[in-house]
């Protein structure tokens, strides 16, 4: 998810590490914080591997900055990700909207419309978060308030979801 974010917000634009760790945690933060023992790493992951290029250029005020840029390799593994997400990256919420970020990246609509359609797949697979035995419990079964609160939001954020992701392959399909 770190990578994917990375990669995306510097499809976007060259950025140096502070703007980045900003954009990434503003996405992700709520969640998944984002740490400068982490992201640094993982730049020098991306960078070895060619997928992005380090420039030195003056500070405002204080030390130079290392300003961080796509390389061609870059764009076209973010569109690589993009087309082909891990099973994680779809039935992951947190990691399916890094997904969802970055998806207009992928030029090809019939391309779009595919990884929609693996995530409509997943959200139409019954499921729940409460069970009884096999069976699994409806919000309107349980007395637990907080647990029927948790069922209640999580129906409404999926038939929200459900609606959109219809809605939107059917424009991507033209």
């Amino acid at each position: 998810m770190l990578e994917l974010a990375i990669l995306g917000f510097l499809y976007d634009a060259p950025l140096h590490g502070y703007e980045l760790r900003k954009r990434i945690t503003a996405l992700t933060g709520h969640v998944r914080p984002v740490a400068e023992s982490t992201l640094y790493p993982a730049i020098k992951r991306l960078e070895q591997a060619g997928l992005l290029a380090r420039t030195t250029q003056p500070g405002s005020v204080a030390a130079p900055r290392h300003v961080l840029t796509l390389t061609e390799e870059g764009r076209g593994e973010l569109r690589r990700r993009l087309a082909e997400p891990a099973r994680h990256d779809i039935t992951d919420e947190n990691r399916w909207f890094t997904v969802l970020a970055f998806l207009r990246h992928l030029d090809d609509a019939a391309g779009q419309a595919a990884v929609l359609r693996r995530r409509l797949a997943f959200l139409e697979e019954p499921a729940s978060f409460f069970y009884d035995g096999d069976r699994s419990l409806r919000a309107e079964e349980l007395d637990d308030p907080f647990r029927r609160g948790l069922l209640t939001v999580a129906r409404a954020t999926s038939r929200a979801e459900l609606s959109w992701l219809r809605d939107t392959i059917r424009s991507l399909d033209g």
